[in-house]
């Protein structure tokens, strides 16, 4: 079942937090309750996790929707601050902003240099897009092959692996515009991102998607290491987000596609919990 392939990072986590009592508080909680402001780091480039909404000129989407639910339990007022994949971990690191939900799934490196929030809220893996008349009908098939994607992506090791030539961007927007142009073969991305936009939209009519799903990993929200009250205020909220079908009201609410059997799984497991 795909929820086995979640529990061993939220178990890890866990037994990090449970271990790290003693260890001494981080400043950020209090920082958080004391102004009554919540910042989060949010990815606005496109696509039903974040984007811009040409209407109203205002953020939308899923990771922007949950930080707003995060701040309502909060009691505080969310700031979101805008990042790219090249910038999104210096600006964590350097206090800019309290929490990153930003596109970033969960993987062994990162955790290594940042702190996460133990429970995901989400499961994502890449897909790549390709003209629908090209050879490539695998992912072996990029050896050898320019391949476009975003500076700090967690697809550019696999993509490596695999003997791709990377040409990374600073954000999907320009990686999308580039393979357009024909400067790459493929550009891989976020599967909630290429899909939507192959399945949707006329400009796209004549690309296609690869599969199955590379590297798919959580998605958590992320904070700075040891910031473990941070980590422990969140957690229960995450639980209850998925207990509650929050998640994945938001998740209809904001046309992902395809749907997250992932969250069905965990809003059962903590309805029985």
């Amino acid at each position: 079942m795909m929820l086995k392939k979640w529990l061993p990072v939220a178990l890890g986590s866990m037994i990090a937090l449970g271990g790290s009592v003693a260890a001494q508080a981080d400043a950020t909680l209090d920082k958080i309750e004391q102004r009554h402001v919540l910042v989060v780091g949010v990815l606005l480039s496109g696509g039903p996790f974040g984007s811009i909404d040409p209407a109203t000129q205002q953020p939308k989407g899923l990771n922007v929707d949950l930080a707003n639910e995060l701040g309502r339990h909060l009691k505080a007022q969310v700031q979101l601050v805008p990042v790219l994949p090249a910038n999104r971990v210096q600006f964590l690191q350097q206090g800019k902003v309290d929490l990153l939900i930003a596109n970033m799934e969960w993987t062994a490196e990162r955790g290594e240099i940042l702190g996460f929030v133990p429970t995901p809220f989400y499961r994502i893996g890449g897909t790549a897009a390709v003209l629908k008349d090209s050879k490539i009908t695998r992912w072996g098939d990029l050896k050898d092959q320019p391949v476009c994607t975003s500076q700090g992506s967690s697809y550019v090791k696999p993509l490596t692996e695999f003997g791709a030539q990377i040409k990374a961007f600073k954000s999907s927007s320009e990686s999308l515009l580039a393979l357009r142009g024909n400067n790459c073969v493929a550009a891989v991305h976020d599967s909630t991102l290429i899909n939507p936009l192959i399945n949707d939209s006329a400009e796209w009519k004549d690309y296609r998607a690869i599969s199955p799903e590379l590297n798919p990993a959580p998605s958590v929200i992320w904070t700075r290491r040891g910031e473990n009250d941070t980590q422990a205020k969140l957690d229960p909220i995450v639980k209850e987000l998925h207990r509650s079908g929050w998640l994945i009201d938001a998740q209809t609410r904001n046309r992902i596609s395809p749907a997250s059997p992932a969250l069905v799984e965990l809003q059962n497991q903590f309805k029985g919990a």
